[in-house]
């Protein structure tokens, strides 16, 4: 009777606590969807400044980004190391109360990132070739280019399907 009980027991919480093997299934069987940005405008009062701080526009257009997302329900939030970019991302990141993940711009989609991020709900706040490179390396293919410099309102909206397909539409939010 005693092994019945364990047996039973231990079936009840196999069931509720699911291995992360399974978890790491379930994962894989949903669509992953990525929102990519380009940071908001940046202050570039101080010429040759590689780190510059976001300017009033940017504060500005930054605070819209999280009212344009705030429907979105982020499972995680990645920037690059800079302040124009973690600074873009911040409202975002309070609003669905994550922590800023940085990534490397120079290693895109990477592995490790594909699998952080199967299933999820991601936002990517980038840079004017980042954000399209990222976008063209989840499609698998050379679709987009360099984002225009006055351009800080592009929408890239990438989704992956559990089988692997990839599409991709853009929106301009100005």
């Amino acid at each position: 009777m005693a092994n019945i009980l364990i047996l039973l027991t231990s079936l009840i919480l196999s069931i509720g606590n699911p291995s992360d093997k399974m978890k790491e299934e379930h994962q894989e069987n949903k669509v992953t969807t990525y929102y990519l940005i380009r940071h908001a405008e940046k202050d570039r009062t101080e010429v040759g400044n590689r780190d510059p701080e976001l300017n009033t526009a940017g504060r500005e257009r930054a605070r819209k980004w999280a009212e344009v997302l705030k429907e979105v329900d982020f499972d995680a939030i990645y920037s690059t190391n800079f302040k124009r970019t973690t600074q873009t991302a911040q409202p975002i990141a309070e609003q669905n109360e994550l922590e800023i993940l940085n990534y490397d711009p120079r290693n895109l989609y990477s592995d490790n990132f594909k699998k952080a991020t199967a299933g999820n709900t991601v936002l990517v706040v980038g840079h004017s070739n980042t954000t399209p490179h990222l976008a063209n390396a989840i499609l698998g293919q050379k679709k987009y280019h360099d984002i225009d410099d006055k351009e800080n309102g592009a929408l890239f909206i990438v989704q992956v399907q559990p089988d692997g397909s990839a599409s991709c539409q853009v929106l301009y939010i100005n």
